[in-house]
């Protein structure tokens, strides 16, 4: 200690004889140090490392950097990795979720944090991750633990967890209102990269995808995603989510936020950028082909339009019409059509998924398979329905936890929903967030995203979501008791 004390003394000095030397010892080590680094690594991931560092210093002294940086990666990048192997490729959204953990850890160890906020979905949430963490240990018992497997599994044990560092830091309303404006800008953007690249020569837009490989990202004509994967039919937006019906989990919940801002009374950005930013995002979902996530998207504005604003009906019935009548519009209307009668090949697959899902969960109905492998040569995990998948992986007990934490959530909203009309500016924030939840609750029915481990992102997004609505509807008792 008293080195340091005379260390920082002689470099503040006054006198240049004394602190002329200090200043230059500090830069040679500085230069040592920098140059041991390149050597290492090499220049660019140097200048990655300087980047990282400077951006873990930036969220140290400003968690919503950390929030908004998780928010641009899960709708821009969501696969990006680093481009460095330590045994394994840690995704930005890897780093971004850590970093953001170990600020709020370190600001209640502190005291800086203050109480510790909490909501009553709280224990139903431990509970469905107790039962996960359960499942996966039994699951060990007949299928070897892989690091890939094993990784993936903290990962969503962490992203399930986002919930809680959510609800206690959102703890006013500006803060929920800056990060429902980048949830809307963030998803824009991605709605304008995949309609970009969709609009762009299939050549084109292979080239472009397959740069981001230096990220982890997929390369070569597989970039490109055709309904049935038959280049003679139409092609499928999937922006930079790789694929369409991951981009179109992503659109149900940034186009009911993004919404329910456009009819509400005070929202968070000027209205005719919140009309324009859900317009794109529509064209964006409708140009992903994803059938499972158009009826989402539309349960969500159908819930918006029944509960709250009317006006939402009349835009949703012309929608329809629209796109019922416009020739360009056709072949999404088939393919949709195709699947609800299911007499496309896709469909058929999908049923036949569905009934080998079924078949390893009645086998194994109490606390399913866990998440490394099925103990049955004849059975696979791995289903496109998120209720199905964690019945294989947690049985019918995970499933029942999981629609537990559903309704504890959504229930506590109900009750709460006369305290939310006070507020205007927060309300259409309230309903927009439980409308995307609730329009992912039914797309789950169809895709598996919001609950599979090579998803992290749609995980991540999903509880982000829920730590957002379950804040939302804790400022808006807090205000009825204060009043």
């Amino acid at each position: 200690m008293q080195r340091l004390q005379w260390f920082q003394s002689a470099f503040r000095s006054a006198d240049a004889r004394i602190s002329t030397p200090v200043v230059l010892l500090m830069a040679l080590a500085v230069s040592l140090l920098g140059g041991l680094v390149v050597s290492l690594l090499g220049g660019p991931y140097s200048i990655a490392l300087l980047i990282g560092l400077a951006f873990g210093v930036w969220v140290l002294r400003d968690i919503d950097v950390g929030y908004l940086a998780l928010i641009a990666i899960v709708c821009l990048l969501p696969f990006g990795a680093l481009p460095v192997n330590l045994g394994f490729k840690p995704t930005f959204l890897d780093l971004i979720l850590v970093a953001l953990f170990v600020v709020w850890l370190l600001q209640r160890a502190t005291g800086r944090q203050g109480k510790l906020i909490t909501a009553p979905v709280g224990l139903p949430i431990l509970i469905f991750m107790a039962l996960a963490l359960a499942s996966f240990v039994a699951g060990l018992g007949h299928a070897p633990l892989t690091q890939t497997v094993a990784r993936h599994f903290a990962e969503v044990l962490l992203s399930i967890a986002l919930f809680f560092m959510v609800v206690d830091t959102v703890r006013d309303e500006a803060r929920l209102a800056r990060f429902v404006r980048a949830v809307m800008i963030a998803g824009f953007i991605a709605s304008i990269i995949a309609i970009v690249l969709y609009l762009l020569p299939d050549r084109t837009t292979m080239e472009l995808l397959s740069r981001l490989r230096v990220f982890g990202y997929p390369e070569g004509p597989g970039v490109l995603r055709f309904i049935r994967d038959d280049p003679g039919l139409p092609q499928r937006a999937t922006g930079t989510s790789v694929d369409p019906n991951v981009l179109g989990g992503l659109l149900i919940m940034t186009l009911a936020v993004s919404a329910a801002q456009v009819f509400g009374a005070r929202p968070v950005m000027r209205r005719r950028w919140t009309a324009l930013i859900a317009g794109t995002m529509a064209v964006a979902l409708v140009l992903t082909f994803s059938r499972g996530s158009f009826i989402g998207a539309g349960v969500a504005m159908l819930g918006l339009g029944l509960f709250r604003y009317r006006k939402v009906m009349p835009v949703l019935a012309a929608v329809i019409v629209i796109m019922l009548a416009l020739p360009q519009t056709q072949d999404y209307v088939a393919h949709f059509f195709q699947g609800v009668q299911g007499e496309d090949l896709a469909t058929q697959m999908r049923f036949g998924e569905y009934k080998d899902a079924l078949t390893l969960i009645s086998r194994y109905p109490v606390f399913g398979v866990g998440f490394v492998g099925s103990p049955d040569l004849d059975t696979y995990i791995g289903v496109a329905s998120v209720y199905l998948l964690i019945a294989q992986q947690m049985g019918l007990v995970g499933v029942g936890a999981f629609l537990l934490v559903m309704l504890t959530l959504l229930g506590w909203a109900w009750r709460s929903r006369r305290a939310v009309r006070t507020r205007p500016a927060l309300e259409s924030m309230w309903w927009g967030l439980h409308a995307a939840l609730v329009g992912a609750l039914v797309g789950g029915v169809f895709d598996h995203y919001f609950f599979n481990l090579d998803f992290h992102h749609s995980v991540a997004f999903f509880w982000l979501f829920v730590g957002l609505a379950a804040s939302a509807t804790r400022l808006a008792i807090r205000t009825e008791r204060h009043a």
